[in-house]
């Protein structure tokens, strides 16, 4: 662990301890090793986390952004597209990386091949994609043999969406609705200052008013709205903020968290109870509401032995 980290476990040590004692009891960290590997897990989810704030402050080559181009990646474009003014192609891009998602094997193959046509001589940027939806499905459609000869995979987050348009999780009725979703506010731009406007510029209120209506983007429930709000705040193209880990149905943080409240998984308990005990816990340890749902979500997989997770 670097001489950092070292200091930061240190830190978020005793506030754990002095929370437990204090404030409420956190049964599930009462053993060192539990208490050690989730520190462990949350260092590592505040650095992915953070990731995206430091290549923010580096200077990024234009081929990052370039669609035909080997080390294209979406959000380093789409940090180069916010820091150029064009919050439309980065939000776009943002929403292609989330969907689409970074697979452990071929990386962002999968998102660079839909974004650059395949070489056809054009690119599903924004303003080609939102000028006629139904034309970027029907390309999507007939160009699905392509994809499959490839076999591009999914990052795990969305491993069960599919290129296929005879299946219901097709992927053209995904980004058709994306498109319709922002334009019924006019643009990215529009869609996130109005939200901020409703909720008195407060960027959690106004994280949660996106979030409720992103109902209206197909298949995209917690994990894909969740990850897809927090990296608009993170890139720089709104100020947004979780106010809430947003469990709903998603296994890994309501395990995690009923882990550290009840030092046990054989109990039930009403999800937002967790959800309001975490949102409490935050406001002692200051790591933000992702870090937790993160750190939480992968502690649950092995609580007493560090294990890294990539995602």
């Amino acid at each position: 662990m670097r001489d950092k980290d070292k200091k930061i476990a240190v830190a978020l040590e005793a506030k754990l301890i002095a929370y437990s004692q204090d404030i409420k009891d956190l049964p599930g960290i009462n053993f060192a090793d539990n208490r050690e590997t989730l520190i462990a897990q949350v260092i590592d989810s505040i650095r992915r986390i953070r990731y995206v704030e430091v290549i923010r402050q580096r200077r990024l080559s234009p081929l990052r952004g370039a669609a035909d181009n080997a080390i294209f990646d979406p959000i380093k474009a789409a940090v180069i597209h916010a820091q150029n003014g064009n919050i439309d192609e980065a939000s776009w891009l943002v929403f292609l990386a989330t969907h689409f998602g970074k697979s452990e094997k071929g990386g962002w193959s999968l998102a660079q091949a839909f974004y650059s046509a395949f070489g056809q001589g054009f690119t599903w940027d924004w303003r080609k994609a939102s000028y006629d939806p139904d034309n970027m499905v029907d390309w999507l459609s007939k160009n699905y043999d392509s994809f499959a000869e490839k076999k591009y995979r999914f990052g795990n987050h969305r491993k069960y969406e599919s290129m296929n348009p005879a299946r219901r999780s097709f992927t053209g009725n995904v980004l058709k609705s994306y498109v319709y979703w922002v334009l019924s506010s006019g643009s990215h731009v529009d869609l996130f200052r109005q939200a901020l406007d409703r909720n008195d510029q407060n960027p959690r209120r106004a994280f949660r008013d996106l979030y409720k209506s992103m109902d209206a983007v197909f298949r995209f429930g917690r994990t894909g709205r969740f990850d897809y709000l927090t990296m608009i705040g993170k890139v720089g193209i709104a100020p947004l903020e979780a106010d809430s880990t947003y469990m709903g149905n998603a296994t890994g943080p309501y395990n995690g968290a009923r882990l550290l409240f009840l030092g046990r998984l054989d109990q039930n308990i009403q999800r937002r109870t967790l959800d309001q005990w975490l949102i409490a816990l935050d406001e002692h340890l200051n790591v933000g509401m992702q870090v937790l749902e993160d750190a939480l979500c992968n502690w649950q997989k092995s609580p007493s032995k560090y294990i890294q997770f990539k995602g």
